[in-house]
């Protein structure tokens, strides 16, 4: 039987407005089931929770719309508490990674996805992955500048620890008696690898906090953070200038130190009068709510 050309059009017509409402549906039943998640992980109900945001992700598996992205990222936040609460359930962990990847893929500059997934990697135990999935992220180019540098602060940190672990315990550190006194003294490690180890691990941390003081720089932004490991990088270097008996970069990288410590003094205070005006910002704004009702 021949469709006329009136018949067709009805027809896709017809499918069309069938879809429509067909997706307009889904998407009603999938805020439903995301309301129903939030309000069962507030209330630490996670696997009903879970339950709910599987239903909403089925619905739009792919993350095209706002509601799916938005069910990847609240089922993956739930696999991951459910895993913090129990250690055990690794697959919790494993699925949870999944989800925040999905979410990546749809927005690149996802910060807390990026952070969960760091944390993720490291908490189970697949320590050369966390430290490529932070590196990968330092050097996308496709990354916002503050957050590679925050990357790259992270990368600075690992290396502030390798050459801590060495420098700030004996033989390398010694206390001793001066003017009566107790002071420390810095000697090389005994090892010569350690030793080759430690100045190894300082010039890469340095490397990367300079990299995330440029990025900052980039970004228009400064924070608490890079500087508080800027100087305490430059401790580092100034306890090898000792070792190696170089008193005048000793003397330098002290200097060095000391000004980055007032940096980060002074941007601590502002990040805390910030967030106590905030908070007391929110508190009145409660408290006027609290005294219209």
């Amino acid at each position: 039987m021949r469709l006329s050309r009136l018949g067709i059009l009805v027809i896709i017509a017809f499918t069309v407005l069938v879809g429509a409402n067909c997706s307009y549906y889904n998407r009603i039943v999938a805020r439903k089931n995301l309301v129903d998640g939030a309000t069962a992980y507030k209330e630490r109900k996670f696997a009903l929770a879970e339950e709910r945001f599987r239903k909403a992700v089925s619905i739009d598996p792919d993350g095209k719309t706002l509601e799916g992205r938005t069910a990847q990222l609240f089922l993956a936040r739930t696999l991951h508490s459910e895993y913090i609460a129990d250690r055990k359930l690794t697959q919790k962990g494993e699925e949870a990674i999944e989800q925040y990847k999905k979410t990546l893929a749809s927005d690149i500059n996802e910060q807390s996805a990026f952070k969960a997934i760091a944390n993720l990697l490291d908490s189970l135990n697949r320590k050369d992955e966390a430290l490529k999935w932070i590196t990968d992220r330092a050097e996308n180019q496709n990354v916002k500048a503050d957050y590679r540098a925050e990357a790259y602060t992270s990368l600075a940190a690992k290396q502030y620890s390798c050459a801590n672990d060495i420098s700030d315990v004996e033989p390398a550190k010694k206390t001793v008696k001066k003017d009566g006194k107790d002071v420390f003294e810095f000697h090389k490690p005994e090892s010569p690898e350690e030793y080759e180890k430690l100045t190894q691990c300082a010039a890469k941390g340095m490397e990367f906090i300079d990299k995330a003081i440029e990025f900052e720089k980039q970004a228009g932004v400064e924070t608490d953070s890079v500087w508080s490991y800027k100087a305490n990088l430059l401790i580092q270097k100034m306890r090898i200038a000792e070792m190696d008996g170089n008193t005048a970069d000793k003397d330098r990288f002290k200097k060095e130190a000391d000004e980055a410590k007032e940096k980060f003094t002074k941007l601590a205070a502002a990040k805390r009068e910030k967030e106590e005006a905030e908070a007391e910002k929110k508190r009145q704004e409660e408290e006027a709510a609290n005294t219209k009702k």
